[in-house]
């Protein structure tokens, strides 16, 4: 599997990661052949080496022929989704531009659809973001690894005048993303490399294991007193399990009825959560408790909070963001002597690896032939076996 681990030691923004990528080999006549293909927009490309600090690097800037008005997300997203660009690409650029959007609705007070793009919504940004899904595409990276993210302090002048840093922008997109102070004055991660990483990232943390074949370096524009660069490696990793990105809703309870966790467990699962379970604990003064952990998709990580601070005696929760991996699953019917029961089968690379009978099916078929259950769930498993067999 391809991965880029994205090193942002100085921070990230939209023309340091088109400088790091294409510093990382993404072919530069076929990035350029690619960003053409969007439309209603007129910019000119600035590619050039630089040196920052004694390290070269590739400084990417977005000449603007004119400006455009102001423009809505719906606007970004036609402009993206018209073009000739391939789908996997259309459909991540409008995703981080979502990500943007409802950042600074958030921001604003307002709904991601009235949004109007300043900064963020320039012609700049769309190359920027368009640019770095394309040269990931070109470069086959399948994996993205993002290390933790320096904050800046200060101010940075925009369209509502002086704005604190890190911009409120960049705050709202980053919420469960690791961050920490860099103690520098400056803007280090712009609105729109937050995005990009916030989105493409499958995980944030250390380095994965991995093969380098190449190291790229981006440069950004301000002087700091060290190497103002992104880098980012590109290489092979051996596992072919597929990355799910996914939120880790956690509290810790210990003055709740136990009676009650089955009930706010129910409502979990239909609030979209793909585990939940409880660990024991101990708490302070000795007091038993419970570790009451959900794990689910990224975009429910917000209702799944609230059936936790609903259900439960809980004052709050910690959200952390994380990955699984899983085998390729699918469900199989086996005929048995006790009739149809489905099994869950698990794979990887085609090779089935795991078997799973569905309970449910076991203990019906079992309470009606007056047998133990276990039986069933044997007799199941071997019918799939034979099965494949054939």
């Amino acid at each position: 599997m391809k991965v880029a681990f994205f090193d942002c030691f100085a921070g990230i923004s939209g023309d340091m990661t088109l400088g790091a990528i294409l510093d990382a080999g993404a072919d530069e006549t076929l990035f350029r052949k690619e960003l053409s293909k969007i439309g209603g927009i007129e910019f000119d490309l600035e590619i050039k080496k630089v040196v920052r600090r004694g390290i070269q690097a590739t400084d990417v800037q977005v000449k603007i022929k004119h400006e455009h008005h102001h423009r809505h997300l719906s606007d970004i997203t036609r402009i993206i989704e018209e073009s000739a660009l391939a789908e996997s690409v259309k459909q991540k650029a409008t995703s981080i531009f979502r990500v943007l959007a409802e950042a600074e609705a958030r921001v604003h007070g307002t709904t991601a659809e009235s949004v109007h793009f300043h900064e963020v919504g320039a012609v700049d940004a769309i190359v920027d973001i368009v640019g770095a899904c394309v040269g990931l595409h070109l470069l086959g990276v399948e994996r993205v690894v993002v290390s933790p993210l320096p904050m800046g302090h200060g101010w940075v002048e925009c369209q509502h005048g002086r704005i604190p840093l890190p911009a409120p922008a960049t705050v709202e997109i980053l919420k469960g993303a690791p961050v920490y102070s860099a103690n520098v004055e400056g803007e280090l991660v712009t609105p729109t490399g937050a995005a990009i990483v916030k989105t493409l990232a499958h995980s944030f943390g250390h380095m994965p294991q991995m093969r380098v074949q190449n190291t790229g370096y981006g440069a950004g524009n301000t002087e700091f007193p060290f190497p103002n660069l992104l880098r980012v490696f590109v290489g092979e990793t051996d596992s072919s399990v597929p990355f799910h990105k996914v939120s880790i809703v956690e509290t810790n309870i210990d003055d709740m009825n136990p009676e009650f966790y089955n009930s706010a467990m129910q409502k979990l699962f239909l609030a979209g959560a793909l585990d939940v379970f409880t660990t024991p604990i101990c708490m302070k003064k000795n007091r038993p408790g419970a570790l009451l952990t959900v794990i689910c998709p990224e975009e429910k990580a917000g209702a799944v909070s609230e059936v936790v601070l609903r259900e439960t005696t809980s004052f709050g929760v910690r959200v952390t963001s994380g990955e699984r991996r899983c085998l390729d699953r699918r469900w199989v019917d086996a005929e048995t002597e006790f009739g149809t029961v489905k099994v869950k089968v698990g794979s990887l690379r085609g090779e089935d690896l795991t078997v799973s009978p569905e309970y449910e099916d076991c203990k019906k078929a079992a309470e009606i032939a007056g047998v133990p259950v276990r039986r069933v769930y044997e007799e199941a498993a071997a019918a799939f076996k034979r099965g494949q067999k054939q």
